[in-house]
C-alpha cells in the first residue's frame, strides 16, 4: 500500500512540473514571440526586434521539450 501510495505521489509531482513547462512555454510564446512579432509590423521598427523573436522561439521549444521530457520518464 505504502509503495502505490509513493507511485502516485512522484506521478502527481511530475504532471505538475510538466504543466508549470507547457505554461512557461505558453508564456514565453506569448510574450516574446508574439509582442515580438507585432512590434515588427508597426511603423516603429527595430532591428533588436528579430533576436528578441528568435530567443522566444528557442525558449519556447526548450520548455516544452522538458515538459515532455518529465512526463516519458
Amino acid at each position: 500500500m505504502g509503495q502505490r501510495d509513493e507511485k502516485d505521489k512522484v506521478k502527481s509531482h511530475k504532471e505538475k512540473l510538466a504543466s508549470y513547462f507547457y505554461d512557461l512555454s505558453k508564456l514565453i510564446f506569448t510574450g516574446l514571440v508574439l509582442g515580438g512579432m507585432s512590434l515588427i509590423f508597426t511603423d516603429n521598427f527595430k532591428p533588436v526586434y528579430i533576436p528578441m523573436i528568435i530567443i522566444g522561439l528557442a525558449s519556447t521549444y526548450i520548455t516544452a521539450y522538458l515538459a515532455n521530457r518529465i512526463l516519458k520518464y
